[in-house]
């Protein structure tokens, strides 16, 4: 069983559209939903990028130097990013997250990160569109939503929802961890 160090975060949905994320760490981050569900962003550190859902959970994180690594919606609001599981992002403002924490206190252990759960450390391009292609598949068959989230961290109902698959310009409150 993996111990990654967990960071809670909240949403605010702004006047304009966009979203404030405050992090427990006191990070603090903007968001704006784009066309195909890529979120861009910046912090208050100077740091920029999109994240982009693919399929199957996995959210590839494009920093603005052209850099990327990859997260994993683990469910319950929760998003791991990094190769061995290092951070595990917690969407505070979600009611899955919030329905997570409570379970973790109560001793569910089935909330454990396992390997199994892992985001994969590197993808080539052509496996890239493959989880595009099988997402874009997925949601057109089901009429629903696709298995991607945006920062990482959608609960299970917002996956069924398939809030992310529209261009409406509405922003989800588990818009990738």
């Amino acid at each position: 069983m993996i111990r990654p160090r967990e960071i809670g975060y909240t949403d605010e949905l702004l006047a304009d559209g966009s979203v404030h994320r405050s992090y427990e760490d006191g990070r603090q981050e903007w968001r704006r939903r784009g066309p195909g569900g890529v979120a861009h962003w910046h912090d208050d550190r100077g740091g920029s990028g999109t994240d982009e859902p693919l399929g199957r959970r996995i959210v590839k994180r494009t920093l603005a130097d052209g850099s990327v690594t990859y997260g994993r919606d683990i469910g319950y609001g929760r998003t791991l990013w990094g190769a061995r599981g290092d951070v595990l992002m917690v969407n505070r403002t979600s009611f899955g997250g919030r329905m997570g924490a409570m379970l973790v206190g109560l001793g569910v252990t089935g909330l454990a990160v396992t390997a199994a759960q892992l985001p994969p450390l590197h993808l080539t391009p052509e496996e890239e569109e493959e989880l595009r292609q099988q997402a874009q598949a997925s949601s057109s068959s089901s009429g629903g939503g696709d298995d991607t989230s945006y920062d990482g961290t959608v609960d299970d109902d917002d996956w069924r929802g398939g809030d992310w698959g529209d261009d409406d310009g509405a922003w989800s409150d588990d818009d990738f961890g």
